[in-house]
């Protein structure tokens, strides 16, 4: 029997990464990426190694020639088209007295007008089927705010909301929304952001119930949960991943 399929973007690294290995078991999966960089060759590798067939679109969703990739290869899979996984973003630093107006327009298209884009890409085939998991990445930090990211947590309030939107929108089409607040998530990307990473660690664990660092298999596995027939009856929903740092 065919399997059905997973779309998920952001796939090459971090939380992407450890989305596609997890759901390489049960499915075939397109998979988004910046570059076709060794991070992909690994992922594909060790998906394809899983019995996936994994079909990979390059380049950048804000871009629109990348889109109607996406939308190509998706229209070819419409038939099993079971999940979308809308993971890709970005996550610039910049302090609000610096954030220029075309900055802050960028992180809206990045983190939060791509995942528009790729679910208006998914609906027709949910709605043909009745049934799909459209399930987007947030940051709890839509409900702590932090400094430097104004852009980022602006588009992040964003994209919850589409996700309570959509829910209304595509439920009678059997399509269940929700998306995952992700806490701190120990990823190779934050090395980049922190100064001093012993301290940033030793900060965070303060802040958490549980003591230790979150990774990027926790997120994985909310997001294989959520995609399976066991949440039929969630949607609408923002669930929580963070060790117990933000309780709302």
């Amino acid at each position: 029997m065919p399997r059905p399929v997973a779309v998920i973007t952001g796939a090459g690294s971090g939380i992407g990464a450890a989305i596609t290995t997890r759901l390489a078991a049960r499915y075939d999966l397109v998979l988004t990426h910046l570059t076709y960089d060794d991070d992909l060759r690994s992922v594909v590798a060790s998906a394809e190694r899983a019995g996936a067939t994994v079909t990979s679109v390059i380049g950048d969703l804000t871009c629109d020639d990348h889109l109607f990739a996406l939308e190509a290869e998706i229209t070819h899979v419409a038939a099993r088209l079971s999940v979308l996984v809308s993971n890709a973003g970005a996550y610039p630093r910049i302090s609000w007295s610096d954030l220029s107006l075309g900055a802050f327009r960028q992180q809206i298209e990045t983190n939060l007008i791509t995942h528009a884009a790729c679910a208006r890409i998914a609906t027709p085939a949910f709605a043909a089927r009745g049934h799909g998991r459209l399930i987007a990445v947030s940051s709890v930090l839509t409900q702590l705010g932090r400094v430097d990211l104004a852009g980022y947590i602006a588009a992040k309030s964003g994209l919850e909301g589409l996700i309570r939107a959509l829910a209304r929108e595509l439920g009678p089409h059997g399509v269940t929304v929700n998306c995952i607040r992700a806490g701190s998530i120990e990823v190779p990307a934050e090395h980049t952001v922190v100064s001093d990473h012993e301290a940033m660690v030793a900060r965070q664990l303060d802040r958490q119930c549980i003591k230790q660092r979150g990774q990027p298999g926790d997120i994985a596995a909310a997001v294989d949960f959520l995609g399976s027939s066991d949440a039929g009856f969630i949607t609408g929903q923002c669930l929580t991943v963070d060790g117990g740092w933000c309780m709302t």
